[in-house]
């Protein structure tokens, strides 16, 4: 299994004169949400884009199945699932696996992160890409997942 690798730009953090991140168009994730609330039966309840310090969109689906959160990391086109209800501490909830209909996400060229990955120490990825400036945050903030690191409201 390959190690997943985090990319400039992961934590969302950058020196000023570091190269511009890049950036995931809120429309996609958007329209995203709509697709997967289709086949998921549900409604798309809310969509958030995100706001300093946040580096992530969120939305939240109801279906039969119940509410379910969902993340789109600012910089990259990742894909995380929380249990629907705030977070706290800086950080947006607890990371659930993904439903049968995220693959609608997938389809759309997103990444899906699974539990397992996001609730994983940062020692079992693929760091080497991730600038000065973001592990100055790590070392500030001390995220104890992969979740943690990519999806928070550091300031």
């Amino acid at each position: 299994m390959a190690v997943f690798r985090l990319e400039r730009g992961a934590t969302g953090f950058r020196h000023g004169k570091d190269q511009e991140l890049p950036a995931v168009d809120i429309r996609m994730f958007r329209a995203g949400c709509h697709a997967a609330a289709r086949v998921a039966g549900g409604t798309v309840e809310l969509i958030v884009e995100r706001t300093y310090p946040r580096n992530f969109h969120s939305a939240v689906i109801a279906a039969a199945a119940g509410r379910l959160g969902i993340l789109c990391h600012v910089h990259h086109p990742w894909i995380a699932f929380i249990e629907e209800g705030a977070g706290s501490g800086g950080y947006p909830g607890v990371f659930v696996d993904p439903p049968a209909w995220a693959g609608t996400f997938a389809e759309m060229n997103f990444t899906i992160m699974s539990r397992g990955l996001l609730d994983s120490p940062l020692s079992e990825v693929d760091t080497a890409a991730l600038t000065t400036a973001e592990w100055s945050q790590i070392r500030s903030w001390r995220p104890a997942s992969v979740g943690r690191a990519l999806f928070n409201s550091w300031d």
